[in-house]
């Protein structure tokens, strides 16, 4: 009886969660829905009695609308794409190889995380500018090609394969690359899709560094181009809650096809939160 009130009290908790976390989102998508007439109304329905998608396609009809998704895909997956390869490269050599100084190399990597990424921009602003990158598609991608948490992340993953694998795949004239790729990828494979989404929806969403390292319309991405929008359409809170809505809606839907390897690959090491 006692586990059975425990086990009650748990799914009391974790529903009233989950509803406190689906309900802004919920609420964004209904706005986006409504009538710029209804969405002022008063008081408030939650449903909307006209549902239009008049709002989407006035979002659709922005001269860079197009501009911006493109530019966010294509920072989402230049960015996923080397983080992916060079994470898993750094954590094999952590994991597998012997080399003088790792352990302090480790460490060190480690250490950084400890850093506030804020407290980077401005050095990494001045760095950039001093090499001309800024405002263009190297210095949205290339700084965010790798991290640490991932290396962190894999090389946990790899340390769990038995090393007797490894010998003897090296005994049958298995190099460290083929090793790599052929055996060691294909085990691990639900930590390297849960980096490859942790680091897609990171990149979707990311507003401070295209922000900063962005001054002209044609290298925005989608986030920057929704807080130039809510601007200048003011008080228009339909249009607004229309492109947030296309900008959240798709990583949502990747998440929700994903998420059993975000699950599997973060719980399988060991690692919290």
């Amino acid at each position: 009886m006692k586990n059975k009130r425990e086990k009650l009290i748990i799914y009391v908790i974790l529903i009233l969660g989950g509803v406190f976390i689906v309900t802004p989102f919920l609420w964004m998508t209904l706005s986006a829905l409504n009538t710029p007439e209804e969405i002022v109304s008063y008081p408030k329905k939650i449903i909307p009695k006209t549902v239009t998608l008049n709002n989407f396609k006035e979002v659709f009809s922005l001269n860079n609308f197009k501009n911006y998704f493109i530019n966010s895909v294509l920072v989402t997956f230049f960015i996923t794409l080397g983080e992916v390869i060079t994470t898993v490269m750094a954590a094999f050599a952590f994991a597998r190889l012997e080399f003088k100084g790792k352990n302090i190399l480790f460490y060190m990597l480690i250490g950084t995380m400890m850093v506030p990424s804020e407290i980077l921009i401005i050095p990494n602003f001045v760095f950039l500018s001093n090499i001309q990158w800024i405002n263009s598609y190297k210095a949205l991608i290339i700084p965010w090609c790798t991290s640490v948490f991932s290396i962190f992340l894999l090389r946990q993953h790899f340390l769990k394969v038995p090393k007797e694998l490894y010998y003897a795949a090296k005994i049958d004239g298995c190099n460290d690359f083929k090793f790599l790729i052929r055996i060691l990828i294909p085990i691990v494979r639900p930590a390297i899709v849960t980096v490859l989404i942790m680091k897609a929806i990171n990149s979707w969403n990311a507003f401070m560094w295209p922000m900063v390292m962005t001054n002209s319309e044609s290298m925005r991405t989608l986030p920057t181009a929704l807080a130039k929008f809510s601007s200048e359409v003011g008080s228009d809170y339909h249009l607004i809650m229309a492109m947030a809505s296309l900008i959240i809606i798709p990583i949502i839907i990747l998440y929700l096809l994903l998420q059993k390897y975000i699950i599997s690959g973060v719980g399988g090491s060991g690692v919290k939160g």
